[in-house]
């Protein structure tokens, strides 16, 4: 199954030095029935690219607990067991959760298909996305617009060979 985890990059960086993506339970997102639900679609590309932009929201909300890093999205797409990624029975209706899964067990950086980062243009956007987030999960339509700025930018695609070039940005 394939799960979007989402970092920031000096998490990506801490993720390269021990060889695993978090601890567990991971927050990943995935393809769900609540997602597939929400996005209306049978077309599992479609889907996967929602479960990615799911996660690169979720990336923004990881670099507000984190002033110091660097103000680029990063999201990992990896492979994991089926079976070791569930949704959260308890978030199943939180509009929040949408495609949000726990990863049981530990998650190899070596299963990674590919890396998805921010351009360097993108940091602004970002960082105003960043700031406004409280705003915007209070209603206030224009923060939300704002933090929907940030998903004009999207995520390149990196090899997972990538990955020593990408941590050299920290």
């Amino acid at each position: 199954m394939r799960v979007y985890v989402p970092l920031t990059l000096p998490g990506l960086a801490e993720a390269h030095r021990t060889g695993e993506l978090g601890t567990e339970p991971l927050v990943a997102y995935a393809v769900t029935p609540a997602l597939r639900e929400w996005y209306l679609s049978d077309d599992i590309e479609e889907l996967e690219y929602a479960a990615l932009n799911r996660a690169a929201l979720a990336s923004l909300r990881l670099l507000a607990a984190d002033p110091d890093a660097p103000r680029r999205r990063v999201v990992v797409a990896v492979e994991v067991p089926d079976g070791a990624a569930m949704p959260d029975p308890d978030r199943g209706l939180d509009p929040a959760a949408l495609g949000e899964v726990r990863v049981t067990g530990p998650v190899p950086l070596a299963k990674a298909a590919a890396v998805h980062v921010d351009a360097a243009d993108a940091e602004d956007d970002v960082a105003a996305a960043v700031t406004a987030l409280p705003a915007a999960d209070d209603g206030d339509d224009d923060a939300q617009f704002v933090v929907d700025g940030a998903e004009d930018h999207e995520l390149l695609w990196y090899a997972t060979q990538e990955i020593p070039a990408l941590v050299g940005l920290v």
